[in-house]
């Protein structure tokens, strides 16, 4: 026995369930080398010895089925179970019979790993995980899942432990299952028709065997549930200066139980039809400017068309709601040359230049197929060339597809040029924007709607010509490069014609083109600028429920809400209010769109909404009651005190008012009908208006003199002309008063007349609201020394509109420092002193008359004069002077003869002016007393 057995190392085993015969492959077979010898080449035995697990010697044994060649086999001991265990694991050694039948020295062969798997049985049925399944669903509606229902086998193997497929038992049933257990319904149900339906389920396991017990489903009918927006109201009104109201008080979302793990709502307020896209204050560009603080000294390239400013006549304006001028660029003839005297102002690398741009939407005449083949082109919005202290900069402002570029030549002789490129949607979408470009160069910021953008910095070192050397900008587009236009002349255009010619033409509107030159505005400044005074928030965010988001856009006009929660988006979405800052907002309709997109863990059943539509009313705002007192009606004042350097102040007591008259309800307070409250109201004018009546003002002989720097000090714009004084800029009514205050009238020596009369006038919102008009007249009281002189019988008047500066009230002809040899007419007591005087007049004019008669006789006189010395008293008209005592009038020492002849020729001349509705007092100085004209 000089040899050992052998087996093989591992062996791989089967064995069924209902079965104790392991069948390995390779098969168990011993092989000793000592065969053919008795006993040493035969196999007595195997043993088997536990494996990994323990347990292998225990379950299973081996036996020998033939000594000579050494087939065994392997089976277990007891019946397995697959669903306890199903693999097992465990060695087997061979021995063969030794010397003899004793089994002396027999040996042992190294031992072999067996791998024995159970294989299943399909001993077990299916099992429903509950007897009961129920579900509700709205009627009216298919469903690709109503409910799922869930069988489970208790066999090891996939093969018999999975679930094949679901059947429903119940005939005539308008439901259908699936493999996966998924029950939905194949027609529309009915709640009116049957409100509950009840059927039964059974499950196969995939060997055939049927669930032990079916399952009864019961789906519930619910009356019909429309998914989608509840409490929706279509119109919404908004009273001016109510600040902030909810859109959606009681509006919320019903998904009629679908589930559902994101829900997005847009809230969109459309206000491109209003101004520049939103309620903006209603002042000038300029007031604007200055109401947010932004450093005074802009240029503004687009002024309103003037004798001064001419430039922009030629270029087409549309309406605006706000105080804007809007103009209109075709592309092509469309242009604006600014004078050099404005450029020439400019120069510097440091400037803001400010703009509002509408692109392609002007409602101008259809281009012509040239320009429409050029809109490939850049279109140039500003173009410049500026001389700065010893060298030309240059600079454009182009817009290409949606794409902004500034193309800056620090120094058109040397330097290279640099581009600073921006891609914006903005510019492209034919929406109102506000632009903002800071040039610190070589640092350049563009705010867009108060945002900033950052540029793309490109160095063009392609063949760019050098611009000229020399002054100009163009609005509108650019000039082209002097090659360019050296080649027309010399090939092209005859002589005469104008060899300027203007490419990328600007397609779009513009409007408050500003230059200012230095420093360059704070953001702060840039954000007021464009700010929207109405617009979509959001009420409390800390009342946010978790996991929900709101974001506004810039202008407001856009809000999302996001969130996961029905509940909390319910509320969030009561929280979206409209804020109108604004006194007295824009009247009309605000389109409003409400868009929901939702997301399902069932995508394919998944809720889809249509867009909700409706419109916000702002209703028309309380009219601002503007109301101009204190002044008037009748300002009497000596006329040496209009002849002074300063004159005298037209308005010294000006006060100015404003309120607003709204309805109240009486009812409540016991009173019949409505009435009419008036609240008084910090308000800021924007301009007024002083206007002479009548013929305008001679400048050679009077004028009205305003306080230059009180203008100047509150930053406000003065027009004086003859016809009126026009004080524009958005201010408080405080300084309007102190302005207007200070407004005098003054005439130079000898030019004082009877009467003069102005009109005042004030104004806001850019002329929306206009006050009352305060008429004025001025008295010039003379002394009797001024008699003498006929440049009294001036008569003309003017117009013009504003408020002033001083103090002083006048009510009629109430004299506050009356003078001596002022003439006012009296009260009760004077009409006594009149009737003394008349009598005592008509002895003086006796006495007159026959000395006059006297002269003539002796013809003292002759010529023409003569014929005019004769004059009629029968449309004489005689008046005292009222504040002068008899006893004064009595003693006063008669002039002398030569005097007396001079005023003679006066008095004779009176009944030329007799239109002119003058009075003439006349007194006597003793027995020869002269008489007097007044």
């Amino acid at each position: 026995n000089k040899h050992k057995p052998w087996i093989e190392t591992e062996y791989q085993g089967i064995v069924m369930e209902n079965d104790n015969t392991v069948l390995l492959n390779p098969p168990l077979f011993a092989l000793d080398k000592d065969a053919p010898l008795h006993y040493a080449g035969e196999i007595c035995g195997f043993r088997v010895h536990n494996g990994p697990s323990g347990s292998g010697s225990v379950q299973f044994e081996a036996v020998v089925l033939d000594r000579s060649t050494g087939e065994g086999l392997v089976r277990s001991k007891e019946p397995l179970d697959c669903e306890s265990q199903r693999e097992h694991s465990f060695t087997i050694q061979a021995y063969d019979c030794g010397e003899g039948p004793d089994g002396v020295n027999s040996k042992k062969s190294h031992k072999a790993t067996v791998h024995v798997r159970v294989n299943d049985v399909n001993e077990f049925s299916p099992v429903f995980v509950e007897r009961r399944y129920e579900a509700s669903v709205p009627e009216g509606r298919l469903f690709d899942r109503i409910v799922r229902v869930e069988a489970l086998d208790a066999d090891c193997s996939p093969q018999y432990s999975q679930i094949c497929f679901y059947d429903i038992i119940t005939p005539n049933v308008p439901f259908a299952i699936d493999n996966d257990g998924n029950i939905k319904n194949t027609e529309p149900l009915d709640s009116k028709r049957q409100r509950v339906h009840t059927f039964w389920v059974t499950a196969f396991d995939c060997g055939k065997n049927r669930a032990q017990a079916d399952a009864q489903v019961v789906v519930t009918v619910k009356p019909s549930c429309k998914p989608g927006w509840i409490g929706w109201t279509k119109r919404v009104e908004y009273t001016p200066g109510s600040g902030s109201i909810p859109l959606f008080p009681s509006l919320h979302l019903e998904t009629c139980e679908e589930t559902v793990w994101n829900i997005q709502a847009t809230v969109e307020l459309q206000t491109g039809h209003i101004g520049k896209g939103c309620d903006r204050d209603s002042y000038s560009d300029r007031s604007v400017r200055r109401l947010c603080g932004a450093v005074r000294g802009e240029v503004d390239l687009l002024p309103p068309p003037s004798p001064a400013a001419n430039w922009t006549s030629a270029l087409p304006t549309l309406p605006s709601s706000d105080s804007s001028l809007v103009f209109s660029f075709n592309g092509s003839s469309h242009v604006a040359v600014v004078p050099d005297l404005v450029v020439s102002a400019l120069s510097g690398d440091h400037f803001t230049l400010q703009l509002w741009m509408r692109r392609g939407a002007t409602n101008i005449q259809p281009s012509t197929p040239q320009s429409r083949g050029n809109r490939k082109e850049e279109e140039t919005i500003v173009c410049s060339t500026v001389k700065n202290d010893d060298s030309y900069s240059h600079y454009s402002l182009s817009v290409h597809g949606c794409r902004l570029s500034l193309f800056y030549w620090p120094d058109v002789s040397a330097a290279r040029p640099v581009k600073f490129l921006w891609k914006l949607e903005q510019v492209c979408d034919s929406e109102w924007h506000h632009l903002s470009l800071s040039v610190q160069f070589p640092s350049v910021t563009l705010y867009v709607d108060g945002v900033t953008f950052d540029p793309a910095l490109i160095h063009d070192n392609g063949a760019i010509p050098n611009p000229a050397a020399r002054q100009r900008m163009l609005i509108g587009a650019c000039w082209e490069p002097e090659e360019k236009q050296k080649e027309i002349l010399n090939n092209t255009i005859p002589e005469g014609k104008d060899s300027v010619k203007y490419v990328g033409g600007y397609h779009g509107l513009l409007s408050g083109v500003t230059v200012r030159p230095g420093s360059v505005e704070p953001h702060s400044v840039v954000e007021c600028l464009y700010a929207c005074r109405e617009g979509l928030d959001f009420g409390d965010l800390e009342t946010l429920g978790s996991g929900m988001k709101v974001h506004v856009n810039p202008s407001q006009s856009v809000l999302v809400l996001e969130g996961d929660d029905i509940e909390s988006f319910n509320r969030a979405v009561q929280q979206v209010t409209y804020r109108n800052s604004l006194r007295f907002a824009t009247p009309g309709v605000r389109p409003l769109k409400l868009t929901t997109s939702l997301r399902c863990f069932n995508e394919e059943s998944c809720l889809s909404l249509k867009q909700l539509e409706g419109y916000l009313v702002v209703l028309q705002p309380d009219a601002p009651q503007i109301s101009l007192s204190g002044v008037g009606p009748h300002l009497a004042r000596p006329a040496p005190e209009f002849e002074g350097p300063r004159g005298v102040p037209l308005f010294p007591e000006l006060r100015i008012v404003c309120s607003l008259s709204h309805a109240v309800n009486t009812a409540a307070q016991g009173m019949e009908g409505g009435a009419l409250m008036s609240d008084a109201v910090a308000h800021t004018l924007d301009g007024c208006e002083v206007q002479p009546l009548g013929e305008e003002l001679n400048p050679e002989r009077e004028e009205l003199l305003v306080d230059m720097d009180v203008v100047r000090e509150r930053g406000l714009e003065i027009i004086n002309t003859t016809a009126y004084i026009a004080i524009t800029g958005a201010e408080s009514i405080s300084v309007y008063e102190d302005v207007l205050r200070s407004v005098r009238y003054r005439l130079a020596k000898g030019s004082a007349r009877f009467e003069r009369r102005f009109r005042l006038s004030c104004s806001e919102m850019n002329g929306r609201y206009t006050s009352n008009e305060l008429t004025l007249e001025v008295n010039f009281l003379h002394s009797l020394d001024s008699l003498y002189q006929p440049s009294h019988l001036l008569a003309s008047q003017q117009q013009f509109l504003h408020p002033s500066h001083h103090s002083g009230e006048l009510s009629g002809h109430t004299l506050p420092n009356p003078h001596r040899n002022s003439v006012v007419p009296g009260a009760a007591t004077v009409i006594i002193m009149v009737c003394v005087g008349f009598l005592v007049v008509m002895v003086i004019l006796g006495v007159f008359r026959i000395r006059s008669i006297h002269r003539r006789g002796e013809g003292a006189r002759g010529g023409p004069k003569e014929g005019s010395s004769q004059w009629d008293d029968s449309a004489l008209t005689i008046i005292v002077n009222p504040m002068e005592s008899y006893e004064s009038r009595m003693g006063i020492s008669a002039d002398t003869e030569g005097e007396g002849e001079e005023e003679e020729e006066e008095v004779a001349e009176s009944p030329d002016d007799a239109s002119d509705d003058q009075r003439i007092i006349i007194k006597k100085e003793g027995r020869d007393g002269n008489a007097r004209r007044y």
